[in-house]
């Protein structure tokens, strides 16, 4: 029986590579005989509109695209609903691909494993009645986000390192309440970051270890320190070897609650809203090809 799937295409993501690859991807569902209703976005919303198309379609699976942002406004959609979800990564970040082991250079090995059919449940944090697909990041790091989202150059993961520089020059430490199934946590942080998977900004590796599919949330929080020493940590976040460093606090849990005067959380690389914000864990959400 040929498969049909839904591919979902946001075109301007990755400054138009989602454009460029998309022709790629179909031509490797067409040889693999499988039927391939492409459905061009040109706006935000259309990724959700879409979605919930695609499911009362009658496909058989839907493939996104995109980035991060393309990948959480799918994922509003599709958690829960049963239909199989693939990811073709062409965003900045991609970090949810990389979470559950895409390639990210290679859309023809990407669009292989959908092809292949094999699938596995992750799981999604939820926190303002939105699914967070990678991490919540309230702190350093979400000013950091707010300003590479506002830059218009350089392109990539370099973006995140110039905001970071930028940033770094002004930051000071801030107040946290932090509430992790129920036992409070008063303390100064340069941030806290929550999640499912372990990467964000492109690979930081902030909570490393993390499990995508645990049923639990994994929770990191870096203690007031210089920014000399902020900086010299970035190549240990990029491999994920500042798990050892025994001033950051590494924790696990069910529930979450950050709080921080005057902050607002990111999820996902896109603002979620001020602190403080509660985020809960949904097992095994979302069935992906992986």
């Amino acid at each position: 029986m040929t498969r049909k799937i839904a591919l979902v295409v946001n075109p301007t993501s990755g400054r138009g590579l989602g454009a460029r690859v998309a022709p790629v991807v179909r031509r490797r569902f067409e040889e693999a005989g499988i039927t391939a209703d492409e459905y061009t976005t040109t706006c935000a919303e259309d990724v959700g509109r879409i979605s919930a198309a695609v499911i009362a379609s009658g496909a058989d699976a839907v493939t996104l695209i995109g980035g991060d942002g393309t990948i959480h406004l799918g994922a509003q959609v599709l958690a829960k609903s049963g239909m199989p979800f693939g990811v073709i990564p062409a965003g900045t970040g991609n970090d949810f691909a990389r979470g559950i082991g895409v390639p990210l250079k290679d859309p023809v090995k990407a669009a292989d494993l959908i092809v292949a059919g094999n699938t596995r449940s992750v799981d999604l944090a939820v926190a303002k009645d939105e699914y967070i697909t990678t991490i919540v990041a309230g702190g350093f790091d979400s000013l950091v986000n707010k300003r590479a989202n506002a830059m218009r150059w350089p392109k990539g993961n370099a973006r995140y390192t110039v905001a970071t520089l930028a940033e770094l020059r002004t930051f000071k430490p801030l107040e946290y309440v932090v509430t992790v199934d129920g036992e409070v946590i008063e303390t100064k942080a340069m941030l806290v970051a929550v999640g499912t998977g372990p990467t964000y900004g492109g690979g930081l590796q902030i909570c490393a270890g993390a499990e995508i599919d645990d049923g639990l949330l994994d929770i990191t929080i870096i203690p007031p320190i210089s920014r000399l020493t902020l900086l010299q940590m970035f190549p240990k976040l990029a491999k994920g070897t500042h798990v050892t460093d025994p001033r950051l606090r590494m924790l696990r849990g069910k529930s979450v609650r950050i709080d921080s005067p005057g902050i607002t959380a990111y999820a996902d690389g896109e603002p979620l809203g001020p602190l403080p914000v509660d985020i809960t864990i949904a097992p095994g959400a979302l069935t992906v090809f992986a």
